[in-house]
């Protein structure tokens, strides 16, 4: 029979010593909260949230995201889709992002190029491919949070129409150029008609001939740039009819229907439509069906 004195001995050392192995007034909850901040902390100091980006986001961790997106705050719903529509539309009109941003009847945000899509739904979640995906999920992430400052939305078309895409922009640089290399060519002209009219030495042919490979160079460099001037602008061009700018014939891979598209005229500012009122009941049902999360 065991000795009452020992056994209670013992059940007091034993509470003892597992007090004794923690640390006195540090919970596991309150270790996890601290090692959260600082890891909030350094991804803040380690990425410009500012210009972020495909890279920045593939860069980051799985822990480094849960820490510097909490997703208690994200921002969801029709406020989500309309600052995602701003912030991709000016990403677009400074030519960062090459896609025709469009919306659906039921608020989606659609963005498109010749070579693949995103839909954007009011929980966050982003589907679809091609460089385009790649380019909508690191905006759908800022947007959602309320720290991100959205730009207003552009007025009147982002895109040109294929016809007001000019052939180049450096006109004013090929232009120094040319008159670089004019000189140049005059100069080595010059060399080599002093050498046969004053019999100068062998250094004035060679000089002169340097002068007018230069200067041939550089008429060569002009008309290169020019060429590929033109060839950019007849590509940029082809894109904008691809995606339906000139014939406003969409993509055959997109997945949406011809009666699904919001009018040009409906919500440009981001006021939600009647239909879109209508249809929030469905769209909680898909939204439940769909991983949660401002992106996918």
């Amino acid at each position: 029979m065991a000795d009452p004195e020992s056994t209670s001995a013992g059940d007091e050392d034993g509470p003892a010593d597992t007090e004794a192995g923690a640390p006195a007034g540090e919970h596991p909850e309150e270790a996890e909260a601290v090692s959260t901040e600082e890891l909030r902390e350094q991804v803040e100091s380690q990425y410009d949230f500012d210009n972020f980006g495909p890279e920045q986001m593939a860069e980051m961790s799985a822990e480094e995201w849960d820490a510097a997106f909490d997703p208690d705050t994200w921002i969801t719903g029709e406020e989500l889709l309309d600052r995602v529509e701003a912030d991709l539309k000016n990403r677009v009109v400074v030519r960062d992002v090459f896609a025709r941003v469009e919306r659906l009847k039921d608020g989606r945000v659609v963005a498109y190029s010749d070579e693949g899509y995103a839909a954007v739904y009011p929980d966050g979640t982003v589907e679809g491919f091609g460089t385009v995906l790649r380019d909508v999920k690191p905006v759908v992430a800022l947007c959602s949070m309320d720290e991100y400052d959205v730009p207003d939305m552009p007025e009147g078309a982002v895109l040109p129409e294929p016809t007001e895409v000019p052939e180049g922009s450096g006109e004013l640089g090929n232009l120094m150029l040319q008159l670089v290399g004019g000189m140049q060519v005059l100069a080595g002209i010059g060399l080599l008609g002093a050498w046969i009219v004053f019999s100068l030495n062998v250094v004035a042919i060679v000089a002169g001939f340097a002068f007018l490979v230069i200067g041939v160079a550089l008429f060569f460099t002009v008309a290169n740039a020019r060429l590929s001037d033109r060839f950019r602008a007849e590509e940029y061009r082809n894109r904008l009819r691809a995606i339906g700018i000139e014939d406003g014939e969409r993509p055959d891979f997109l997945p949406v229907e011809d009666d699904e598209w919001r009018e040009a005229t409906d919500g440009l500012g981001g006021a939600p439509s009647t239909e879109i009122e209508g249809s929030s009941a469905p769209d909680e049902e898909d939204a439940e069906e769909r991983d949660s999360g401002p992106i996918s």
